[in-house]
């Protein structure tokens, strides 16, 4: 079972996301809070599989929660649901250590996929969210350097064989199993980690690394 605590201060909000989860047998509803400060108490005492917050709570963001509870609760994973998908509220919530970033417009299925991927370590990322992401990368690479402190994932390294086979995203997508949103967040992890601005740049960095 895949445990889920949900972090939202909007009472219809509350009553979707906890309908939504408790539809799936394979996860376990462990509540509602409604408030950071709750929720930096209920997270260290519940030890969640994944925490399903909004960024904007009535007292901390979820972004200054992340920040807080990442070190503290590192197993913890923590999927950003929200209404905001501004660049600079996408770029906060990633640098925070935000797991995974999801529009609460997202269809209760898509939810569903999302809290599974995420548990299994895919880091999904609704599309129009990943297209900010992508398009907007140039422009973000000196600002996110400082995150990138860990190095390439086995799956991500599966990304980079395949796009130097020149593979398609959807090719890609449908060899490994994940959704296109999900491996363009792959995507963005890469250019990221190897400060790379485009695939040509990311092939060179990586293959070139290991010659």
């Amino acid at each position: 079972m895949i445990s889920v605590l949900v972090v939202e201060d909007l009472q219809d909000h509350q009553i979707y996301l906890k309908a939504v989860i408790e539809s799936d047998a394979e996860i376990k509803f462990m509540g509602v809070v409604s408030n950071g400060t709750e929720a930096i108490n209920a997270i260290q005492a519940l030890k969640p599989n994944i925490v399903l917050l909004d960024i904007g709570l009535p007292d901390i963001s979820g972004i200054e929660c992340i920040k807080i509870l990442k070190p503290i609760c590192p197993e913890v994973k923590f999927m950003v649901c929200t209404v905001h998908e501004e660049d600079c509220n996408v770029f906060e919530a990633i640098k925070a250590g935000a797991n995974s970033y999801i529009l609460k417009k997202s269809k209760g299925y898509q939810i569903i996929d999302a809290i599974k991927d995420t548990y299994r370590g895919d880091a999904p990322i609704s599309s129009s969210i990943a297209r900010k992401i992508l398009n907007h990368l140039p422009d973000h690479v000196a600002e996110l350097e400082a995150a990138a402190d860990y190095k390439i994932t086995v799956k991500e390294a599966e990304v980079l064989h395949l796009l130097a086979k020149g593979q398609s995203y959807q090719e890609i997508s449908d060899k490994l199993f994940i959704s296109i949103s999900t491996l363009k967040w792959h995507i963005f992890n890469i250019y990221k980690k190897l400060h790379a601005d485009n695939r040509t740049e990311a092939l060179n960095k990586y293959f070139g690394s290991k010659t």
